[in-house]
């Protein structure tokens, strides 16, 4: 199952993923708390979110959340259904799959936002 296949690349995009999704919660919350030292600092740090890589960053972060919320449901299937292992790795090529056509909508939706509009 493991050593290269689809199974090793699930467990370490998950465990990514998830890691990802944790440090843009932390930054979240650091970023909203700034409201404490006045509107000043709060809208100076705001206002670097509208740089094109943090726009291009809205992307991957709905990659990850996206990828690690299909691929928990892989595992439960598996954990919680006999027959699960068995297609497991069916199982998560359909998760990169809407993994990917969700990215694919994110881009579409934020690409004119990187170009500058809105």
């Amino acid at each position: 199952m493991y050593r290269g296949r689809e199974g090793q690349w699930a467990f370490l995009l998950h465990r990514l993923s998830g890691l990802a999704i944790l440090a843009y919660l932390l930054i979240h919350v650091i970023s909203i708390s700034l409201f404490m030292f006045g509107e000043r600092a709060y809208m100076a740090v705001h206002q670097t979110y509208d740089f094109p890589l943090f726009r291009v960053g809205l992307i991957f972060i709905v990659a990850g959340v996206v990828y690690h919320a299909f691929n928990g449901l892989r595992i439960i299937v598996m954990d919680f259904t006999g027959t699960g292992v068995a297609y497991q790795r069916q199982m998560w090529y359909g998760v990169l799959a809407l993994s990917v056509l969700a990215t694919l909508y994110a881009a579409y939706m934020v690409f004119p936002r990187i170009l500058g509009g809105y």
